[in-house]
């Protein structure tokens, strides 16, 4: 009788620095901010800001940000990825081999693929943990993995004529009622927590430049779909909550309104107790733990 193979399954993330410095952080920034689909500026115009400006500036600042939240497990982003690693191994058995996967830092989705490949797995499941989608994050993920299954070390490059794993991607999950029934039951849970009832509530997701919208992004579709999908469920009425968006980076005009401009708006106009929920974020990051 033929062994069943097992699956391999990578849950894919952006990434965290390995370390609070500013040495760690400079590559992490680098490999980040390098992505075209992060940042679609022409690569002569970007590339020269980013390495004379950007690389000698940030490093420092944002090292001082995760020192604040680092943990005696490292990075809360690494941490709860490989606690959600061993959690859905567990739930899978052993029929499957899960591996977690960083865009733009160790362990990489190159490494994940890598070891899988050494152990013989011929058919790959990528879940992207971003349950909207962007071209900034789950495509991002479908570039990675594609990379490695064309043999390339680099985005760029010719081919290497090597065995490719079949490979399936778990769609994004915005509207998995699923999905949604967890966010509303710990929203639940985590408002009974309180001291006190909150006088409005801001769902906060992490925003993207308007530009990327206009040329077909459906992330706040998505991110509209989310949130109405949830308030529904709880049954909050209009006047309870506010979406926003967080995360600006650079000049350029971001989906709105800002995270960080509503609140003291919210402040100016008598409310006390804001709640900020993020139902965007899988796991507790720098955005999370840090910018809220």
């Amino acid at each position: 009788m033929t062994k069943q193979q097992k699956i391999g399954v990578i849950l894919a993330q952006v990434g965290t620095p390995e370390a609070p410095t500013k040495q760690a952080l400079k590559p992490y920034l680098r490999a980040f901010l390098s992505d075209e689909r992060i940042i679609d500026s022409p690569r002569w115009m970007w590339l020269p800001i980013l390495h004379a400006i950007v690389l000698q500036r940030r490093p420092a600042k944002i090292a001082k940000h995760f020192e604040e939240i680092w943990t005696d497990e490292g990075s809360p982003l690494l941490s709860t990825s490989l606690a959600q690693v061993n959690g859905v191994q567990k739930r899978l058995g052993s029929k499957f081999v899960v591996k977690l996967g960083f865009a733009y830092a160790e362990p990489s989705m190159n490494t994940a693929m890598q070891e899988l490949h050494e152990a013989g797995i011929t058919r790959v499941i990528t879940i992207p943990m971003f349950p909207q989608y962007s071209t900034t994050t789950t495509a991002s993920v479908y570039d990675e993995i594609m990379h490695y299954a064309l043999g390339r070390q680099k985005r760029r490059g010719k081919p290497i004529k090597k065995y490719s794993p079949a490979l399936r991607f778990v769609e994004p999950f915005y509207d998995d009622p699923a999905y949604i029934d967890v966010l509303a039951n710990n929203i639940k849970q985590q408002i009974k927590k309180l001291a006190h009832a909150p006088d409005k509530i801001l769902l906060s997701y992490h925003g993207i430049p308007k530009s990327y919208v206009d040329e077909g992004d459906p992330y706040p579709e998505h991110c509209e779909t989310t949130t109405q999908l949830l308030v529904k469920k709880l049954g909050w009425k209009k006047d309870q909550y506010k979406m926003t968006y967080q995360s600006r980076f650079g000049r350029a005009e971001w989906l709105q309104p800002y995270t960080q401009i509503e609140l003291p708006n919210l402040a100016s106009q008598g409310i006390k107790r804001p709640l900020i929920i993020a139902p965007g974020f899988t796991t507790d990051c720098l955005e999370t733990i840090h910018e809220l």
